[in-house]
């Protein structure tokens, strides 16, 4: 990939093969996909402080995602953070908003700081802090516009948030600010690294409990979200339509 049409492109791909496929796989990269597309109308606006150095964060950032998806359909060993997003996305018993975050968990709190650092590589890393910034403010905004809308989806998902009603629960309360300064704080650690597979292992270990956390809430709410899937969407590709255009709304 060379430039973000490229990875748009890319994107593309995916997201037709998962709508092909039936594959749950799809809900996390539309989302990608039009935070993506946002960036990319963000660079042609000149919003960003380096708009070059943007688009070699942006391909860096999204290979990571597309190589973890390439890899994992044909049995690859991929990190385990990615590993327990789309093992869940076999599951017809998590919701979507789960798909969405385990995406958003395993990019955002893994691939982002490594991402940052490369693109970084042999400069000042601060310079791109606010940069950095501006794409976690991209995505914060398409996920809470699919959370104001994901009712067209999951009719019941109110209960969720009824119940999370004074709970300090991972699934509910995920933050994404916070989620982008643990990111911003691995980076820093990451680029200073002189063992940086060692890192990468480390954090990864870390995210992918956090994974767990988000497929697997404990036993109260999981029945709470066991009927909240089953007044989903059966249909794969049907979910996948209508989130299309919930996150174009959102942009």
């Amino acid at each position: 990939m060379k430039n973000i049409d490229d990875v748009i492109i890319e994107l593309d791909r995916v997201v037709q093969e998962c709508y092909k496929n039936n594959s749950r796989l799809g809900y996390f990269a539309i989302l990608y996909r039009q935070v993506t597309i946002r960036v990319k109308d963000g660079i042609l606006k000149g919003e960003f402080d380096d708009n070059p150095r943007m688009v070699t964060l942006d391909i860096i950032f999204a290979k990571r995602f597309i190589d973890a998806y390439d890899d994992y359909k044909i049995g690859k060993p991929v990190s385990s953070s990615w590993k327990i997003s789309f093992d869940t996305a076999l599951s017809s018993r998590h919701i979507v908003l789960q798909h969405l975050l385990l995406g958003i968990n395993a990019h955002i709190n893994l691939d982002l700081g490594i991402a940052a650092a490369e693109t970084m590589d042999g400069k000042n890393l601060k310079d791109i802090r606010n940069d950095f910034d501006k794409i976690n403010a991209i995505l914060y905004e398409l996920v809470n516009g699919v959370k104001n809308n994901i009712g067209k989806v999951s009719p019941l998902f109110r209960l969720l948030i009824r119940f999370a009603q004074g709970r300090d629960d991972l699934l509910v309360n995920f933050s994404i600010r916070t989620a982008r300064d643990g990111a911003w704080k691995f980076a820093e650690e990451y680029f200073l690294s002189q063992d940086r597979p060692g890192s990468i292992h480390l954090r990864d270990q870390v995210i992918a409990g956090l994974g767990e956390s988000l497929s697997h809430p404990g036993k109260r709410l999981s029945r709470i979200l066991r009927l909240i899937s089953f007044a989903e969407w059966r249909s794969v590709s049907r979910t996948m339509d209508q989130l299309d255009s919930i996150t174009k709304a959102a942009h």
